[in-house]
């Protein structure tokens, strides 16, 4: 067998391993792992002459959430049924909400705790 032969084979395996090792982790990446999860981003976002906030609810399992309580403190309390695997919502406290954290439950053992975040300013955005 020539050098080069033999060089060639292991250069195309050595590629073809690392294609499927890559491919895998991508692969992993874009199917989700967990039958129940939930990705929360609460922003609060302060203006000039006001302050608004929004939180970002996403399933990101493999099932449907149910039953799914969301606290904004306060008191101020929303409910919703369910929520379909990759669908995203995005809900607001009530104006007069002082916006320091959300909770969020939801069937199957799902519990969120996060505090707001204010997103960084821009130069040439409003408010900043």
């Amino acid at each position: 067998m020539n050098n080069y032969t033999l060089l060639i084979i292991i250069a195309v395996g050595v590629i073809a391993l690392m294609s499927i090792v890559f491919g895998l982790d991508v692969l992993k990446m874009s199917m989700s792992v967990q039958d129940y999860a939930i990705f929360v981003d609460p922003i609060v976002d302060n203006q000039n002459l006001f302050v608004t906030g929004r939180v970002s609810i996403q399933n990101i399992g493999a099932k449907p959430l149910t039953n799914i309580h969301i606290n904004f403190g306060d008191g101020d309390i929303l409910d919703i049924p369910s929520l379909k695997p990759g669908n995203k919502i995005i809900v607001s406290p009530p104006p007069d909400n002082s916006m320091k954290f959300v909770m969020i439950t939801a069937d199957n053992d799902i519990f969120v705790n996060k505090a707001y975040r204010t997103p960084p300013k821009m130069v040439g955005m409003m408010g900043s």
